[in-house]
């Protein structure tokens, strides 16, 4: 055999099999371009942010097993492609709660949210405006009603409601939301007292910032941060007359354990547009709603930021499905850090999706433009899971499409011992 015949390089053919890539000299963008998945932006904003800010975003309540258990779930399926069937383009639009979404997903309703990042809900707004999705303002966030809606005229903005022990700013509330524009209501019932977010006791994390040995030196890495924070206007809360004390010490003092049935009817009195149920964990709930006449339910154990060992409600979906799904519309949170965790739970019967902390991610890592690269992947995630499932639309999605492996069976009753 002849040996392997060597040559030198001839200049042009190099330059054809190298080409440079140009450098970006703009260092948000540049950052956020390297990001592919939301775990990426998770990286990135954890490095931007100071800790207790970060933990508070990127935790959970007590040994934080209901978010772990969450996330697990959608990494314990198996989905089942179709072959041979045209999937040149894909339609991700769907319809939820009355009015359209050019994604099966929007974002969900956080609290505080300008202490991740000063932009706030005026980027979340503004970015999910853009995308053609809904938009969820928090009782507790840090922009006005009025102001989300400036940031977002033209696109879906819902309102996220918590029954205060003062009933009057509750309803202030929905009457401002319902006045701005704001077409759908969550009723959040999943919190009458405050979970015990221990990430935050342990980061000294308290409304306002309080500075200690530890924040001032886990500041300094971070300038950008507190430039931000200084040098822009003072943090409101629409729902909040004085602050002071952790997070969970605000909350308890403005949370009423007593909400009931009946304030469901007092809000719906007040509301002219959908209005759905948020924080659901049973199928016995999901019926007696459905049977007062509701426009839907959000499947949800609040990120797993309140009781800790909740259901998980991707486990929940179906049987919730099967019970009501065909009387009112769906949707679901907790847990979503994928395309495909989004389109698994459309197979499995679910209306819609909303997205927390990926969102919080992005904002956190780059702002406005963080939100918006995270809006991105997760949009490219789903055209790319359904191109490969073969599907041309959220309508065909089914759940013979996906399996839920299993994990956590319930043990039967013990035998008895004789």
């Amino acid at each position: 055999m002849s040996p392997i015949r060597r040559q030198l390089p001839h200049p042009a053919e190099l330059f054809e099999l190298m080409q440079f890539k140009k450098p970006d000299l703009n260092a948000r963008r540049r950052r956020l371009s390297s990001a592919l998945t939301i775990a990426d932006l998770r990286r990135i904003a954890k490095r931007r942010t100071p800790a207790a800010a970060f933990d508070y975003t990127d935790g959970a309540a007590d040994a934080e097993i209901s978010l772990a258990r969450a996330r697990q779930a959608f990494r314990d399926i198996e989905f089942h492609p179709s072959i041979l069937r045209d999937v040149s383009h894909v339609d991700t639009s769907t319809t939820i709660f009355g009015g359209p979404s050019a994604l099966p997903f929007g974002i969900a309703p956080t609290g505080f949210t300008r202490l991740m990042q000063t932009e706030g809900e005026i980027a979340g707004a503004g970015a999910a405006g853009a995308a053609g999705i809904p938009f969820t303002l928090s009782t507790l966030g840090t922009t006005s009603i009025e102001d989300v809606k400036a940031a977002n005229p033209h696109g879906r903005n819902w309102f996220q409601l918590y029954v205060m022990r003062q009933r009057e700013i509750s309803y202030g509330l929905v009457e401002r939301a319902a006045k701005a524009g704001f077409d759908t209501l969550f009723f959040t019932v999943d919190t009458p007292v405050a979970g015990a977010r221990l990430r935050d006791k342990r980061n000294g994390f308290s409304i306002p910032p309080q500075l200690s040995l530890g924040t001032v030196i886990n500041a300094l890495p971070r300038p950008w941060w507190w430039i931000d924070f200084l040098t822009t206007p003072k943090l409101e809360f629409a729902s909040l007359s004085s602050t002071g004390g952790t997070v969970g010490e605000l909350l308890d003092s403005a949370m009423d354990p007593s909400i009931s049935f009946d304030d469901l009817e007092i809000i719906r009195s007040l509301w002219p547009g959908k209005i759905v149920i948020k924080g659901v964990q049973n199928v016995e709930d999901s019926r007696r709603l459905v049977d007062l006449g509701v426009d839907g339910i959000v499947l949800s154990n609040h990120g797993g930021r309140q009781l800790d060992r909740a259901p998980v409600p991707f486990h929940l979906l179906p049987e919730v499905v099967r019970e009501v799904g065909a009387d009112t519309e769906i949707a679901i949170d907790t847990g979503i850090m994928d395309g495909a965790d989004i389109v698994a739970s459309i197979a499995m019967g679910a209306r819609f999706t909303l997205i927390g902390r990926a969102y919080l991610y992005g904002l956190m890592a780059g702002g406005r433009a963080g939100v918006d690269r995270a809006i991105q992947i997760l949009a490219e995630q789903v055209v790319r899971t359904m191109k490969l499932l073969q599907v041309q639309t959220l309508e065909e999605l089914t759940p013979a499409h996906v399996t839920q492996l299993d994990r956590l069976v319930p043990r039967g009753s013990a035998s008895v011992r004789v």
